[in-house]
C-alpha cells in the first residue's frame, strides 16, 4: 500500500452526527451566510443508486456502499483542497471518518488504507457534532434508520472521531440560526 502523505487542513470543519439531527438545514444556513459548504456524500450516493437501481445502498450491499462512500469522501476532500484559494472555513456535511464509523456499525472491515487516510488527512481538530433530537427526527427515502439506530450512530460517531484525536463540539438543540451563530462564534474564539 502507498504511503498517505500528511495533510492538515485547519479550515476544514466537519459537521456530523446521527441521521435526522438537522445537519442539512444547518449547512444551508451557513451557506446563506456565504460559507463554503461540501454536500453530504452518503445522501448523494443513495439518490444516485436508487435512480439507477444500483446495489451500493445500506439496505442492499452495505460493504459496497461503505467503500463508495469512503472513496467519494476522500475525492471530495482532495478536490476542495486543490481548488481552495484562501483559508476561510469550509464546512463538510460529514467527513470520511463517517464511513469508518459506518463500517464499525455494520461490523465491516476497516482497511489499512482507510485507517491511513484517517490518521494522515486531517480536518480541523474540532468536529461539530449534532446530538440526537427526537422532536425533529424523521425518516425519508434516503434515511430509513429507526430512532434507536440514530442514537447508536451518534454515540459511535463521537467514539470514532475521538479515537482519531478529534475534539467533539456538541451543537446545542436550538434554532438553526442559533446553531449557526454557535459555530461562527466558536470558530472566531478558537481560530489558530
Amino acid at each position: 500500500m502507498d504511503m498517505i502523505e500528511l495533510k492538515e487542513n485547519n479550515n476544514f470543519y466537519v459537521i456530523t452526527g446521527g441521521p435526522g439531527v438537522g445537519k442539512t438545514t444547518l449547512l444551508e444556513e451557513l451557506k446563506n451566510r456565504n460559507f463554503q459548504i461540501v454536500p453530504e456524500i452518503a445522501r448523494e450516493l443513495i439518490k444516485e443508486q436508487q435512480a439507477k437501481n444500483g446495489k451500493a445502498l445500506p439496505w442492499k450491499d452495505k460493504n459496497l456502499y461503505k467503500e463508495m462512500m469512503f472513496e467519494r469522501s476522500i475525492n471530495s476532500f482532495e478536490q476542495i483542497e486543490k481548488n481552495l484559494n484562501d483559508k476561510k472555513p469550509v464546512f463538510f456535511d460529514r467527513g470520511f471518518l463517517d464511513a469508518i464509523c459506518y463500517a464499525e456499525l455494520i461490523q465491516s472491515e476497516i482497511s489499512e488504507r482507510m485507517k491511513s487516510y484517517a490518521e494522515n488527512w486531517k480536518y480541523n481538530e474540532n468536529v461539530f457534532m449534532l446530538p440526537p433530537w427526537r422532536e425533529i427526527y424523521q425518516t425519508d427515502n434516503e434515511r430509513k434508520q429507526e430512532w434507536k439506530e440514530a442514537v447508536l450512530t451518534f454515540e459511535k460517531m463521537c467514539g470514532t472521531y475521538e479515537s482519531y484525536g478529534y475534539n467533539i463540539i456538541e451543537i446545542p438543540k436550538k434554532s438553526v440560526r442559533e446553531r449557526a451563530d454557535f459555530i461562527s462564534e466558536f470558530i472566531k474564539e478558537n481560530d489558530k
